[in-house]
């Protein structure tokens, strides 16, 4: 599990490593997803990102957001649920990073072919101490979503 709570070196390097991969800015919209994801949410706060956000089921008006970051756990249908809450609220060229912090190489395997199945292409993945962050851009998906 997880632990961003505390302010450790291996939480930096998570936070750093996801900022870094999706290219986020104070500018940018966030939506963050995952078992952990209130824990990134106030990493994120505490580094001066204030337009990101959780998912709510209440929020009437859904802002278009330039980055996904999602903290999938060990297992599928944890970024299944995490993947459901933030893809609508993605734009159409809209990045996302993703932590596994499970060794199992199938689990990131399962996790990249969903990824493109919705139109993202894996652009890195960077090994830490807490796990492994895959970053994926969404491209074209405008033609994608126009075609069909």
């Amino acid at each position: 599990m997880l632990q961003l709570h505390t302010s450790t070196p291996d939480r930096d390097q998570v936070v750093e490593t996801m900022i870094t991969l999706t290219h986020l800015s104070n500018l940018d919209r966030a939506i963050i997803a995952g078992p952990d994801s209130t824990e990134l949410y106030a990493a994120l706060r505490r580094r001066g990102f204030v337009r990101v956000g959780l998912p709510s089921p209440f929020r009437l008006r859904k802002a278009i957001c330039a980055v996904g970051l999602i903290t999938a756990g060990d297992s599928f249908a944890k970024f299944e649920m995490a993947l459901a809450q933030v893809a609508p609220l993605l734009g159409n060229t809209a990045t996302v990073a993703v932590l596994i912090s499970s060794n199992e190489s199938g689990l990131a395997l399962k996790i990249r072919k969903r990824l493109e199945q919705l139109g993202f292409r894996i652009e890195a993945g960077v090994r830490c101490h807490q796990g492994l962050v895959l970053s994926a851009r969404r491209q074209g998906f405008a033609q994608i979503a126009r075609a069909a």
